[in-house]
This record gives C-alpha cells, structure tokens and sequence, in this order.
C-alpha cells in the first residue's frame, strides 16, 4: 500500500489529462470572491523534478507535459500552463507540480486546504512545499470523511488513489455516495487509471448510475512503454464547474490524435 512512489510518472498524459481539468476547476472556483476548502486524500510529494533519475528512468513526461507544451496543447493563459509557469519560476524549469501544488498556484487568503498523505517520506517532501495547507499523516479517505462537510462550506475534495489497494475499485461508488450526501454543495473529483484489463469499468458504471448529473472525462493514449499497463485517464465529477464540460471535450479531441 506504500510502495507507490509518482516521481517515476510525473507529467506523463494521465497527468496532464488529470490536472489540465483540476487547474481549469479551480480557476472557475476561485475566480468568485467566496472562500473555499481544498481537500486532498492522496496528496503525494507535491513537487516533482523531471530532470530526477526516476523521472528520466521512465521517461514518462516526454509523452506527457513535454509534448503537450511542444504542441500548443497548454496555452499560456491556460490554469495549468499558468500554475506550471509560477512553480518553475520558484524551483527551477525542470520543475513539475503535483495535484497540491496546483491548488496552492489558485488559493487565497481566507481559503482552506486539507491534504492526507499516508507515506512518511512523501509526506515529508510535502510538509516543504504545502505551508499553505494542513497536512494529514493519515488515510486520506478518513480524513476527508471527518472533514465533510468542511467549513467554508464551498469547495472541492480531489481522490487520486494508487489503486494498488485493488479493493479501492469495489469500495471507492459508496464512498463517494456517502461523502455526496454530507457535502452536497462540494465539487467531488476522483482520478482513475485506464489498465488495459479495463477493470476500472464497474467502478465508473456504478459512479455514472449514482450520479447522473456529474461529468465524466476519459482519455486514450499508447502504453508508455512495452507492457506497460496504463492506457488511460478517467476524471469523474459531481457538481462541475461552469466550463468544465468544455475544457473536457477539447482535452479529448487532442487525445484522439494521439
């Protein structure tokens, strides 16, 4: 349950896919001057270096944010090209921002900002980068459910697991039916990979029957590498932002092209 290490994947498509969507919600979110909370269950390290010998072994972000900046996919006043802008003029150009680092770029005062991360060295790598938030040594689906619903009441929970837990995949629909009922004002956002088994499919049938209404953004692309089981991204939303549907299907037709 904690040998997943991101810094071998930062920046590779699914990211881009990942925080291309989370950059543009919490731009619509911020963009109104009613304080919010920013919750995190799997928050990571936070920074990744794309020049660090993980992150070279895998190559991942060649395929990833590397070409989506070569190809004009990332506009400059696009949310994510703007957070990426501020995080390397901070630490460097080979710089990379996790999902906190991102929310850190749109947060202001008097907003709020929880994020659990359960591994001790992420989280210490974290607690350097996240002043601005309250860490969590904890799991974060425990934590997210003794915050909810949080004050300020307005806001947005983000769940990326590993997914090596498998039994995430059965227990992840209730979860998210439970923490709709107590926070039915919140924007609920769950990242899920694509595996070629496609077992992610009964998990994304029973979210889409629970919750009718939210926004669901998948994307395709190859393999990183040979044998590689990755080959897709899934975003699923309740409560979306204005916009987000858009910013979806443009995301989609890039990915088509690949």
């Amino acid at each position: 349950m904690l040998s997943y290490q991101h810094a071998y994947h930062a920046g590779n498509l699914a990211d881009v896919h990942k925080h291309a969507l989370l950059a543009t919600a919490l731009s619509h979110l911020t963009a109104k001057p009613k304080p919010l909370t920013y919750i995190e269950t799997h928050a990571g390290r936070g920074l990744y270096d794309l020049a660090s010998d993980a992150a070279q072994r895998t190559q991942e972000a060649e395929a990833g944010i590397t070409r989506a900046l070569a190809q004009g996919w990332l506009p400059p006043d696009h949310p994510l090209s703007e957070a990426l802008a501020a995080v390397r003029d901070r630490f460097g150009p080979q710089a990379y921002p996790g999902s906190p680092l991102i929310a850190a770029h749109f947060l202001r005062p008097g907003d709020s900002a929880h994020l659990a991360e359960l591994h001790p060295a992420e989280q210490a790598a974290l607690s350097e980068v996240a002043d601005f938030a309250r860490l969590h040594l904890q799991d974060g689906f425990a934590m997210a459910n003794a915050l909810i619903p949080p004050m300020p009441r307005r806001g947005l929970l983000l769940i990326d697991p590993s997914y090596e837990v498998k039994a995430d995949y059965d227990r992840i629909p209730g979860w998210i039916a439970r923490m709709a009922r107590k926070w039915n004002v919140g924007v609920i956002v769950l990242w899920y990979p694509i595996l070629g088994d496609e077992r992610h499919r009964a998990m994304a049938g029973a979210l889409a029957a629970d919750h009718p209404q939210a926004l669901s953004s998948e994307v395709r692309f190859p393999p990183a590498r040979a044998g590689h089981g990755m080959v897709g991204s899934g975003m699923f939303v309740i409560n979306p932002p204005y916009g987000l549907d858009v910013e979806a299907k443009r995301l989609a037709a890039l990915y088509a092209g690949l």
